[in-house]
């Protein structure tokens, strides 16, 4: 089976290290060779700005990483094609694999709109508003206060509904969480463990779970071993502990997978690249049927894709 994996950082580590080959380089877990032996079928390519670039160059890293993603990864490699929207998907031939940019908070923007327009224009296609702390736009997962979108945030998913562009609420504080969910056409969790199995700030309760339920979104569970055990250490079980308990939650039909792949230091056993997809893909055929593994994998999210 394919899959579709909501969330990883290559983008990250090639920007802070330019020496580095995307077709099979050890210092990397998702790689073209990974991605081909794991089956992949679509990965997003997140662009993450750290907390160490200076304000002033964060919006030049972000235009960096997505210089990264076209001139070293889209362009050498013909048969990965850039997916901008779920049409772009429905046209994957036999043998592609597709790459969506995606923007993992909204630092980079500071708070001009105009460089969210600009990011836009070159493909990003799901925004993540914050990383784990504050900025002009919401308060992040950790950020003390706790605070909702501010005035320039409303603005910003007011923006990203224009464009049909997916809201990810992964990272984001309890009341940022809810506005954008009374905001936002789109909202999505592309890597979001369960706090009720692991109670951890990344973590969503199950109310967040069942509003993005009703909101007919997905949420992609990730491979954090701390958002999976609470530890450094974690097994392919453990990933399927999180997936049951949404399920149990009614969730079924809006559950995927988003791996964090590249920006984790542990990894789960047995999943320590996207070349360990298949052994993840052997456990879930033990106990569910091979059309729930098809959604888990790839429709699920596919389906929450704007068009």
């Amino acid at each position: 089976m394919n899959y579709f994996d909501g969330h990883c950082d290559v983008l990250l580590k090639m920007f802070k290290d330019k020496m580095i080959n995307f077709q099979n380089s050890k210092k990397l877990h998702i790689t073209k060779e990974g991605l081909q032996k794991g089956g992949a079928k679509i990965q997003c390519f997140a662009i993450y700005i750290p907390e160490s670039i200076h304000p002033d160059m964060k919006f030049e890293a972000a235009l960096s990483m997505a210089t990264i993603f076209n001139e070293k990864i889209l362009q050498p490699n013909p048969d990965l094609k850039f997916i901008r929207n779920k049409m772009d998907i429905e046209q994957l031939k036999d043998g592609e694999i597709g790459a969506i940019l995606t923007l993992e908070g909204c630092d980079a923007i500071a708070g001009d709109l105009l460089k969210l327009k600009t990011l836009l224009q070159l493909g990003v296609s799901a925004v993540g508003l914050t990383w784990n702390y504050a900025n002009a736009v919401a308060d992040g997962a950790l950020e003390p206060r706790g605070a909702g979108l501010s005035l320039f945030g409303r603005e910003t998913v007011k923006l990203l509904n224009q464009q049909d562009i997916l809201v990810d609420v992964s990272h984001l504080s309890e009341n940022s969480f809810w506005d954008v969910m009374e905001l936002a056409d789109h909202p999505y969790a592309s890597h979001s463990n369960t706090y009720n199995l692991c109670p951890h700030p990344r973590n969503l309760r199950d109310d967040q779970i069942k509003a993005l339920i009703e909101a007919d979104s997905v949420i992609g569970i990730t491979f954090v071993p701390q958002f999976l055990s609470g530890t450094n250490a974690a097994t392919i079980t453990d990933v399927l502990r999180h997936l049951d308990y949404i399920c149990s939650l009614g969730g079924e039909d809006h559950v995927g997978f988003g791996s964090d792949f590249d920006g984790i230091s542990q990894t789960v056993k047995g999943l320590s690249s996207t070349a360990d997809y298949p052994n993840l893909i052997n456990e879930l055929m033990k106990y569910y049927t091979s059309s729930q593994v098809e959604k888990f994998l790839f429709s699920n999210m596919v389906k929450r894709f704007p068009k």
